[in-house]
């Protein structure tokens, strides 16, 4: 039996953070629900224990149900330190004939190559680890000074998971504990490799592997979910059925899109200034919703696709051009949003779309760009707030696309 051991007992103080940093929310999602759902959905794991403070208890119980997590089957208490926790969990199988297979809660981007690779080096060795090459030239420092220069050809960064034979890894902790003044150390591979002195197999991890220790990970993270989401080649799904409400869909992408879905067989509904809504008006956006809701029992789903370009310099802006992009990108978004929820159906969702302005600031798209990066933030924090609603809000980052606003900035390209 492979049990996969989750760390999950870390109090985030490097983080800053008034929870743990597994409960962070990453693209919608906690942190640790990532990493529980690799575990789950690898054919290689028959059982999951969670090693955790037991504050938390409740919390990892709800998330287990709420994604249907049938592999995890015990939730410990951790301890002080890691190996405090990792002892916690040898002792809870310390009697039954298995393999642990213990990795960072926090690490959520772990995959089945490493896994596998993971449980097939068990078959033929005692103890694994998982490391990738450094980049970085290695130095020892003592007072300040260069002691000795390593050669990196030899060193790796150490990740995890890290797995053993349960009877070697109880056999490795019961010397540990019972060492009145052990080393300091940072993982279960150096327990045992000190204390028994195992050949350690190391399985070739992942640069994405990351372990999400400071604010500044997160930035890294949502960009590899972001670089996920673009390999995705998917057929668009039977929309039968399902009630759609574009704004804008009577050009552009928002035309596009009507079209697409009614291909579909979605019921849709469009609303633009050219029918009568304009949407930076809170009346003209209840008015839409109260349309639908005559003909319809509810919503499934609500595009935005209005937006404004004024290509200019600040200093050359007229108020009223600042105040039709803020309007337009980011005031009909928030109102929408607002006066969508009590008619959204459960399982349903708000989708906006943002720009690569999003990033960086540029001149002569001053307003533009800062409507863009507010509509992110927007996604972000609304995605958290109605979740427990089962809404989702989520926001397209589209690549250059021929439309109107697209021709008239910057002509024929």
């Amino acid at each position: 039996m492979n049990v996969a051991v989750i760390l999950a007992g870390g109090s985030g103080s490097r983080f800053s953070s008034e929870l743990p940093k597994q409960f962070i929310r990453l693209a919608g999602h906690y942190i640790i629900e990532y990493t529980l759902k690799t575990f789950e959905n690898n054919s290689n794991i028959d059982e999951i224990c969670i090693v955790a403070n037991k504050e938390y208890f409740d919390k990892y119980k709800k998330i287990v149900k709420d994604n249907g997590f049938k592999k995890v089957k015990k939730i410990i208490s951790g301890g002080k330190e890691r190996f405090d926790s990792s002892f916690n969990a040898v002792n809870e199988y310390k009697d039954i004939e298995c393999n642990l297979i213990f990795h960072d809660g926090v690490r959520p981007f772990v995959n089945d190559r490493i896994i596998n690779d993971t449980v097939m080096a068990l078959k033929k060795y005692k103890a694994v680890d998982v490391a990738i090459p450094t980049a970085d030239t290695i130095i020892k420092v003592e007072n300040s000074f260069i002691e000795e220069i390593l050669n990196r050809e030899v060193l790796k960064r150490g990740q995890t998971p890290q797995a053993f034979n349960i009877k070697t890894i109880t056999k490795a902790y019961e010397k540990f504990k019972k060492d009145e003044n052990p080393p300091k150390f940072t993982d279960d591979c150096g327990i045992v490799k000190y204390y028994l002195n195992e050949k350690i197999y190391v399985v070739k991890g992942d640069e994405i592997n990351i372990k999400i220790t400071y604010p500044a990970d997160l930035l890294f993270a949502e960009k590899i979910i972001q670089f996920r989401s673009l390999s995705y080649q998917g057929k668009l799904c039977d929309l039968s059925h399902k009630v759609v409400v574009v704004f804008g869909g009577s050009s552009g992408i928002g035309k596009e899109i009507v079209l697409l879905a009614k291909k579909k067989n979605a019921k849709v509904y469009s609303f633009s200034k050219s029918n009568g809504y304009n949407i930076t008006n809170k009346d003209a956006i209840i008015k839409a919703f109260k349309y639908v809701l005559d003909k319809e029992k509810g919503i499934d789903y609500i595009i935005n696709t209005v937006g404004v370009l004024i290509k200019k310099n600040l200093e050359d802006m007229d108020i009223e051009d600042i105040e039709n992009q803020l309007n337009t990108n980011l005031k009909s978004s928030i109102l929408i949003a607002k006066y969508a929820i009590p008619v959204l159906k459960k399982n349903s969702m708000i989708l906006f779309f943002t720009s690569s302005s999003y990033t960086k600031g540029r001149a002569s798209y001053s307003i533009y760009s800062a409507t863009k990066a507010a509509i992110v933030n927007l996604t972000q924090a609304l995605s958290e707030e109605l979740i427990e609603k089962k809404i989702k809000v989520n926001c397209i980052n589209p690549s250059r696309t021929l439309t109107p606003m697209r021709v008239k900035n910057f002509g024929k390209e």
